[in-house]
């Protein structure tokens, strides 16, 4: 795989990345009232779904959640930390989700990356690329019976930094000018477009010349 940042830089940025979608998935099972089995099994789903499906998709197998035992266990250390500290870690919640931005600007980065280096085209690592960094939290809603976040029009943006991201990496791979400096560009970019979802609501449009007067659909 091309290598974008050192081998123990990328574990570290990778652990950190997987330990805060794994939060979040471990939030979701507190509020729908799972044991702790459940909170590890949405830790685990969130943090590495989106991995294990590219993976799959593309072939890399046994994928990489499960050939490296620190990336399978740090989601179940994100779950115990979730069931013994709960209410504090959604005291810090701001916190928690400034860091999943940064995971999710990473991860687009390095999935699509990935993907290319398995031979796939442009589209498709694109598609992969946002599927590294969002498909852990279909997974999540999935699994615990909500309707994706991803596709609820009342949330903030999230695959769509994702994409911008994607997209720049597949660009910048399709000029030969990848590198660490412009791939790190890219996820910040991704990770700034997330951030200013979240402080200003920012949503995606829904379809044109929409009937809004039907409240109970909204």
């Amino acid at each position: 795989m091309t290598s974008l940042f050192s081998p123990g830089v990328q574990q570290t940025l990778d652990l950190i990345g997987i330990f805060v979608f794994a939060l979040s998935g471990g939030l979701l099972a507190v509020r729908k009232n799972m044991d702790i089995f459940g909170i590890c099994v949405l830790a685990e789903a969130t943090a590495l779904g989106g991995g294990v499906m590219r993976d799959l998709l593309i072939g890399a197998t046994p994928p990489a959640a499960f050939s490296n035992l620190g990336y399978f266990v740090t989601p179940l250390v994100a779950g115990l930390v979730v069931f013994f500290l709960h209410p504090e870690v959604e005291r810090i919640n701001r916190a928690v989700q400034t860091l999943d931005a940064l995971g999710l600007g990473l991860f687009c980065v390095t999935g699509t990356v990935k993907a290319h280096d398995y031979g796939l085209g442009s589209v498709a690592s694109v598609a992969l690329g946002m599927l590294t960094a969002a498909g852990g939290g279909v997974i999540r809603d999935v699994l615990a019976m909500e309707p994706p976040s991803l596709l609820r029009w009342d949330r903030e943006i999230y695959a769509v930094p994702a994409l911008v991201g994607a997209t720049m990496v597949a660009a910048l791979i399709a000029v030969g000018r990848l590198t660490t400096l412009t791939a790190s560009s890219a996820a910040l970019i991704a990770f700034v477009l997330r951030m200013f979802a979240l402080k200003y609501g920012w949503r995606a449009p829904r379809a044109w010349h929409r009937n809004g007067s039907r409240t109970s659909e909204e």
